[in-house]
């Protein structure tokens, strides 16, 4: 397997040419935008643009007789249930995305110099918990009377949010040593996130849902615990 660190022709630091750079540093002197690009002017167009824009989508009306009672009845007891049911949306998107991470990280390590049969194991028994933390989130959406198709505003920000990993351990030029960082990147989020949506759960009086999500999270625990041993146990070696 190809280590990250290599010594090699990167040319891409201005130590590599000082003539260059000086040039550089002159134009910049010289040389001014139209628009202003100072940090209060963008500060100043973004507040703007922000102040212009419409929110990213919205949490559906629930389609079953079902729902529309248990959200009415929420509603009553001065509850927001669509709070909720973004973030479990939210959850849904993310458990599915990382699904497709864990099934391009496997197909990452099968297509090194040396398949790591052990390794593979490991992303196996990650990827099929994140199938199932995808099913069991689904199951609880129908169970409030919402619809696991639907995508919330905050799936639709995760979507975004993981495109970075996913371009990582996609990546043909990335190594496995690489794309375990990007995995550790998905699990810290990943943990972080549950236990916001158990807190979410019990706040909403839903403590059923709150007791199956906290299975999820000891999953998940374990996840990022198997990651980051993968990570040290890889690069130590390497250095000592």
């Amino acid at each position: 397997m190809a280590h990250a660190a290599k010594l090699g022709t990167n040319l891409t630091g201005v130590q590599m040419s000082p003539k260059d750079t000086e040039r550089l540093l002159d134009a910049v002197n010289d040389i001014h935008p139209d628009v202003p690009g100072d940090s209060a002017g963008m500060m100043a167009e973004r507040a703007v643009r922000t102040a212009e824009a419409d929110r990213i989508g919205s949490v559906p009306i629930p389609g079953s007789a079902k729902g529309m009672l248990k959200s009415s009845f929420d509603m009553m007891r001065g509850k927001s249930p669509e709070v909720l049911l973004d973030k479990m949306g939210e959850r849904l998107a993310y458990e599915r995305n990382g699904v497709r991470l864990y099934d391009a990280m496997i197909a990452k390590v099968k297509g090194s110099d040396a398949p790591d049969s052990a390794l593979i194991g490991t992303l196996q028994h990650i990827r099929d918990e994140e199938y199932e933390h995808m099913m069991l989130v689904a199951k609880h959406i129908e169970t409030l009377g919402a619809d696991p198709t639907a995508q919330t505003p905050c799936a639709d920000v995760v979507g975004v949010l993981g495109l970075g990993p996913l371009q990582v351990i996609t990546d043909p030029r990335t190594n496995v040593e690489q794309c375990m960082n990007a995995l550790l990147t998905i699990e810290l989020t990943d943990n972080a996130a549950w236990e916001l949506l158990i807190e979410l759960a019990e706040a909403g009086g839903h403590s059923n849902i709150a007791k199956d999500f906290k299975h999820a999270l000891d999953q998940e625990n374990d996840h990022l615990v198997k990651v980051k041993t993968l990570m040290r146990r890889d690069l130590t070696a390497q250095v000592k």
